[in-house]
């Protein structure tokens, strides 16, 4: 209280009368400066609570996701501050799946109380709010690649179990054979295997395709959340993505552009490496993968699709499907790209696909898939709808609705629908690269469609997953390709044939 305001109130008053208005009001004084005293003592404690838990929390934090330092991967670069990851925006018409992946196991009590309920096979969004991440090989709905991380916890349990145990196998299998130098190795991966376990495993490949499979392989562990920090198989990542990041040149190229049809090798490589850079936002992948896109984008024919050479004026349907889902995931990572080249892709597909039968062709517009001449009555082309599949991924990730788009129900309800998965190597019908395409596609439309599908493939590959000595995790190299890709190659694939469930969303929210 100031002295003009004390002196006007209390001005003609006696000494007595001013201190006896002063006791009056002391106690209310000392009530009031209690509480506030009180008050102060309850937040200290709060704090001082929450400053002590603090420093444990964080410790817990940090032993639980051990890295693997950086400068394991990369010797001759510094160690730097990893930055926090970026907020990533979603795409507005993309969305998460809850997993169900329904493999049969009626043994399990599961099965009864959930058999015949409407959402048995489900298409509800996960709780949270980030995407079921970005394009594995072949495609995938794109997103922030963070909900990949614990994606197989939060696959559901009962029917599914099945298929989530062939995929932690083809990882061990993945895992055991790796090479030193980190890589997966066509023709001389047995080398890696244990000879106490007994007769090393077979099924060489071609020695050109070390760098594709080494892509394939790195993408079932991405896959499945594991980097080079976080996971069981870190140490396996770090390794391989060192050895993939070796094998680009300086115009982001990965392997050899020597191989004759080198662009193959060059877009899985890129999408393994952008994989790695969308998960972990790494410095260590920042640049190769922005190198590896930008060569992707090199080899695009102006107005048109890929094929063997860079630029070369020549186009094929499969080349440029592999290309479609490397410039997906590079979007969905941040990667600067022309998005024009979507657009000319998407033409490309239109131009191979049969408008009367939906099939979409090679390079020719409706013909079956191509066969090497030696594999043509073996394994004929008529009895795979590998490209029709490609065609329905690149239009779906090229911004086709296919609740909309007459093409992609055509594809769908002639030919995908009528070609089912089924192991029979008497009639041919093993083609490991259509069943990969093939789910990616039917899983992105969903309903009865995606049911009949994914029932015909966990039955035709499930239980054609070895289980003896060092052949325990992987597939025999069989099909249409098998021979040229080896054992890595057709363990790679189904292992990430089988981990649609929980690695992709669907782009355009189609299921139920």
């Amino acid at each position: 209280m100031s002295y003009e305001m004390y002196r006007q109130q209390f001005e003609g008053e006696s000494f007595n009368d001013i201190l006896v208005e002063q006791l009056r009001r002391t106690p209310w004084v000392l009530i009031s400066a209690a509480v506030h005293a009180l008050l102060f003592v309850i937040l200290w404690q709060f704090v001082g609570s929450n400053e002590d838990e603090g420093p444990n929390e964080q410790a817990t934090m940090e032993m639980e996701d051990e890295d693997v330092p950086d400068e394991e991967i990369i010797e001759e670069e510094p160690p730097e501050e990893e930055p926090e990851p970026e907020e990533l925006v979603e795409d507005p018409v993309e969305v998460d799946e809850e997993v169900d992946d329904h493999d049969e196991d009626e043994t399990n009590e599961d099965y009864e109380e959930t058999k015949g309920e409407e959402d048995f096979i489900s298409d509800k969004p996960f709780d949270s709010k980030s995407n079921n991440d970005a394009i594995g090989l072949g495609g995938g709905a794109g997103g922030s690649f963070g909900g990949r991380r614990g994606g197989r916890k939060r696959a559901r349990r009962g029917r599914g179990r099945k298929a989530q145990a062939a995929v932690d196998k083809g990882l061990e299998w993945l895992a055991r054979h790796q090479s030193p130098d980190g890589s997966w190795d066509c023709d001389g991966f047995m080398a890696n295997g244990d000879a106490s376990k007994g007769l090393l495993a077979d099924g060489k490949g071609a020695p050109q395709w070390d760098v594709g499979v080494s892509g394939l392989s790195l993408l079932c562990f991405l896959g499945a959340g594991e980097t080079h920090r976080n996971g069981q198989y870190r140490k396996t990542v770090a390794a391989g993505l060192k050895w993939l990041r070796n094998r680009q040149d300086g115009e982001g190229c990965f392997g050899s552009k020597t191989v004759s049809n080198f662009t193959y090798n060059h877009a899985i490589g890129a999408l393994a490496m952008i994989e790695a850079f969308g998960l972990t936002k790494s410095p260590l992948f920042k640049s190769s993968a922005e190198k590896g896109i930008a060569y992707v984008q090199q080899c695009q024919n102006p107005y048109k699709a890929w094929r063997y050479k860079e630029a070369d004026g020549q186009n094929d349907t499969s080349v440029t499907g592999w290309m479609v889902m490397a410039l997906k995931s590079a979007k969905n990572a941040h990667v600067s790209i022309d998005e024009r080249r979507f657009g000319w892709a998407l033409d490309w597909i239109t131009e191979m696909t049969d408008e009367e039968s939906g099939r979409t062709g090679y390079i020719r517009a409706g013909e079956p898939p191509v066969r090497e001449p030696n594999k043509k009555e073996e394994f004929p082309g008529e009895e795979s709808e590998s490209l029709t599949a490609v065609g329905i991924c690149c239009r779906i990730f090229c911004g086709q609705d296919p609740t909309q788009e007459r093409m992609i129900k055509l594809g769908v309800e002639n030919l995908l629908s009528k070609k089912l998965p089924v192991w029979d190597q008497a009639k041919g019908s093993i083609d490991m690269y259509y069943w990969y395409y093939g789910t990616l596609a039917m899983y992105q439309i969903g309903g009865d469609s995606w049911k009949k599908w994914n029932e015909a493939m966990n039955e035709a590959i499930i239980e054609r997953q070895r289980s003896d000595g060092n052949f325990s995790g992987s597939w025999d190299p069989k099909g249409a390709w098998g021979e040229t890709g080896g054992r890595v190659y057709s363990t790679a694939l189904m292992t990430l044939c089988l981990e649609v469930y929980y690695r992709y969303g669907r782009v355009f929210g189609t299921g139920k």
